[in-house]
Formats: C-alpha cells, sequence, structure tokens
C-alpha cells in the first residue's frame, strides 16, 4: 500500500485538530489519535504544525472579536498551548471502566489534555509520563515525570489517587496538580480539598484546600509556600510561563523544561536577579531579549540552536 503523500498527511492532521476543538472528543477519539501519530514519524510534524496554524487563526479571531463575558464549564474550556501542544479535548462519554493500566507521554513543549473515562480531565505538562489503571474500586495515576493537573469526577466509592515517587495523593471530587521532584512533589489545590503524605513514613497526613499549595518530601517534610496565586503556578495549562519575582536562573530552567533550544545562562552574577513577565512557553527569544533590556544583559541568538545569556560582546538579533 503507497504512503500517503504530504498534503494528504496534513489535510489529515488537520481533521484531527478541528475533531479535538469540538464538544464530541472522547476517550476512543484519543486513543485512535495516538495510533494515527505512531504510524508514521511524519504525523506528529503534520500534527503539531496544524495546531500552530490552529492556534493562530483563534488567536486572530479573538483578537478581533467584541468581548463577550461567557460563562464556560471547566471541562469544556480549550486549553491554549504553546510549542507544539495539543489543543484541549472535552470530554462527552459513558463511565467505563480501563481494564488495564495505560501509560500516557507527553514530548518537550507537549502539554495535553486528556479525558479519563470516569468523567475526570487530565491535563499533562511538558516531558511527562504517567500510568493510569481504574478499576471498579479505584482510581489509581502513577506520576513517573513531569507533571499534571486534575479535574476529578466525583465519586465517594473510588477515590482518585495519584502516586509521585513515595508522595500520595488523594481525592474524591476536585482539581489539583502534582509536579514530580527529585526528592518529593509540588501539590496545588484549585477546587475542594486533598489529602497528601509519604508513603512509608509515620507522620499525619496533610489536608489542603483551594488555593494551597506545598511542597511535600520523600522524607515527609512539609513546605508551604504562599507566594503568587494558583492561577500563577498553573499558567502552563495555558501555555504560557507567569513569572513574578522569579531569578533569572529558576526562569531559564522553567522556559528549557518546554523547549529543545535551551537557554544557556553564561554570567552566574545574573542568577539571582529577579524579573516579573508573561510568556508563551515556546519564546524563548521573546524571553532572552526581555532579558537583555530589562537586566542590559548580551545575549547571543543564533538563528538555529541554544541561546547565550550574559556573553560578553554579544547582542540580540
Amino acid at each position: 500500500m503507497p504512503s500517503a503523500s504530504g498534503n494528504e498527511i496534513d489535510d489529515i492532521a488537520t481533521n484531527w485538530i478541528v475533531r479535538m476543538d469540538g464538544a464530541g472528543w472522547s476517550f476512543d477519539d484519543e486513543q485512535e489519535l495516538d495510533a494515527w501519530l505512531k504510524q508514521d514519524r511524519r504525523h506528529r510534524g503534520a500534527f503539531l504544525h496544524a495546531q500552530a496554524l490552529w492556534l493562530a487563526l483563534d488567536d486572530k479571531i479573538e483578537d478581533e472579536a467584541a468581548p463577550v463575558k461567557e460563562e464556560i464549564n471547566p471541562l469544556r474550556r480549550r486549553l491554549l498551548m504553546g510549542g507544539g501542544a495539543a489543543l484541549a479535548a472535552s470530554f462527552v462519554g459513558g463511565v467505563a471502566l480501563w481494564t488495564k493500566a495505560r501509560t500516557i507521554k507527553t514530548e518537550v513543549g507537549e502539554i495535553r489534555r486528556l479525558p479519563l473515562p470516569d468523567g475526570s480531565v487530565a491535563a499533562i505538562n511538558t516531558a511527562s509520563e504517567m500510568k493510569i489503571a481504574f478499576a471498579e474500586q479505584s482510581r489509581d495515576v502513577t506520576l513517573k515525570r513531569g507533571e499534571a493537573w486534575f479535574q476529578v469526577s466525583r465519586d465517594p466509592h473510588r477515590p482518585f489517587l495519584v502516586e509521585a515517587g513515595s508522595v500520595r495523593v488523594m481525592a474524591v471530587g476536585t482539581a489539583f496538580s502534582v509536579r514530580r521532584r527529585e526528592q518529593g512533589a509540588d501539590i496545588v489545590v484549585t477546587e475542594g480539598t486533598v489529602k497528601a503524605w509519604t508513603e512509608g513514613k509515620d507522620t499525619a497526613s496533610v489536608r489542603l484546600s483551594a488555593g494551597e499549595r506545598i511542597f511535600l518530601s520523600d522524607s515527609a517534610q512539609v513546605q508551604r509556600d504562599a507566594e503568587g496565586s494558583v492561577d500563577h503556578v498553573l499558567a502552563w495549562r495555558d501555555g504560557r510561563i507567569d513569572l513574578r519575582g522569579e531569578t533569572v536562573a529558576a526562569a531559564i530552567s522553567e522556559f528549557n523544561r518546554y523547549n529543545d533550544r535551551q537557554l544557556i545562562l553564561d554570567d552566574p552574577a545574573l542568577a539571582k536577579e529577579r524579573l516579573d513577565g508573561f510568556f508563551r512557553t515556546d519564546d524563548v527569544e521573546g524571553f532572552a531579549k526581555a532579558l537583555r533590556v530589562t537586566l542590559n544583559a548580551p545575549v547571543a541568538i543564533p538563528s538555529t540552536g541554544d541561546i547565550r545569556i550574559g556573553v560578553p560582546g554579544s547582542r540580540a538579533l
């Protein structure tokens, strides 16, 4: 059977994007898309290109449209993403169970919204991997790396449990995120209440309510972070990086999570400088140029390859 031409693949990719942006996207559609992406390495490139065009068109329409205040169901709110990220998917379907565990992965720069068969929704951040196993009396997620936010469908008889290393987070019907770190996990609650603890440690669990966030270590130490808002921390769900007083070193680390094109800091003296700003996750050049303007930092931006910051005698192009 002859392989599809480039134009045919582009047409199919565009059709996928249109389907994902509709209200009828389901778990079965998600599986079908995954299979198509794996068939040919050209498929993913065409898919990411179609997403970029769709988002650019959507931004233009939003800029030209008159502002209209509208209440939107959070489960159907479309997720805007930069850097080759997936568009949001709205869940419509029954309460089917997965008979076996399924592993979900995202590439660097990809942010995916995944409808779960119980009616919950997961937003999966860049370079993440998690295993999902649902049964009649349990809903278990193992976050192997990266970060995810969960809008959990309420079911008192089936608690929703996220495992991130030694850290455990349990909810019944709420919304929260977990980011796996080297020695623990960040936990952010956007709705309701969750219970968190460290497995194997003889310590009491921690209860978190909407608007609270902590770092829970593998040794059961709790570090509460009151700086910034929940929206600020979870700006990645909209394909954004929201910097509010972060150090240059921390901001560079955040951008590098989302991009193959890395930011390299050559001047250690700049590392602790603090800055504010709102950027797309894929806008590494815009961020580098902002550093040049706000901190008078020399920046080298080649046409391809990594961007160097703090290089004497260099300049932004």
